[in-house]
């Protein structure tokens, strides 16, 4: 397998003949989605989804129905690549199986909506890679690759590191990291890398464009 880093959310995922990305975003570079299989997409924040991204591949998209929703106003052009998914459900991409994982986003505050949001759960193999989306859902079952959100509006680093530690990924790879700045960043990196290594979990953050 071969994980990319492609800012911010966006991480692309390389086995065995089949290419994935997921959360091509605003903040993301284009070049995540060159010569991708399929584009998997958790919830509607520009940060996460890109009209732009999307056309720039004519891969099939996976994702939940608030962001076909968007995709067919902003971005009609490209709704018909679109498969709605739901929470639980199963499918396969080329090599990898992809199960899609809860169905709500974080609460950013309790004045303000809740969004959707779906996590992937990704069979690579013999390695399962999740990514939550911006999400704390715990899948439930083992898992090798957690990406883990870092900084966000709706969350404290504590509670990042408590998701991280309640998955128990033995490797951790940072997800959702352009919220910070780089003094930011960097008191956040030793507090994930200190308190994950406590438990013996792996902890690192790829600078974009990095593979692990």
């Amino acid at each position: 397998m071969r994980l990319t880093k492609f800012g911010h959310a966006a991480v692309r995922i390389e086995h065995d003949g089949t290419t994935l990305v997921l959360d091509p975003g605003t903040w993301s570079q284009r070049e995540s989605v060159d010569g991708v299989d399929a584009v998997l997409i958790t919830h509607e924040h520009p940060d996460h989804y890109d009209a732009e991204n999307l056309r720039a591949t004519d891969a099939p998209i996976f994702t939940i129905g608030a962001v076909a929703a968007q995709i067919r106003e902003s971005a009609p052009d490209v709704a018909e690549r679109v498969t709605v998914v739901s929470p639980d459900e199963s499918w396969t991409i080329g090599g990898v199986g992809v199960r899609a994982i809860g169905e709500l986003h974080a609460v950013i505050h309790p004045d303000l909506p809740r969004f959707h949001n779906s996590g992937y759960l990704l069979s690579v193999g013999e390695e399962t890679v999740f990514h939550p989306g911006d999400a704390f859902t715990v899948p439930g079952v083992p898992v090798d690759v957690l990406l883990a959100p870092v900084c966000a509006p709706w969350m404290r680093s504590s509670e990042g590191v408590d998701f991280a530690r309640a998955v128990g990924a033995p490797r951790n790879v940072a997800i959702h990291d352009r919220v910070y700045s780089a003094e930011g960043l960097g008191v956040v990196d030793m507090q994930f890398g200190r308190l994950l290594g406590a438990r013996g979990l792996d902890y690192v953050r790829l600078p974009d464009g990095a593979d692990l």
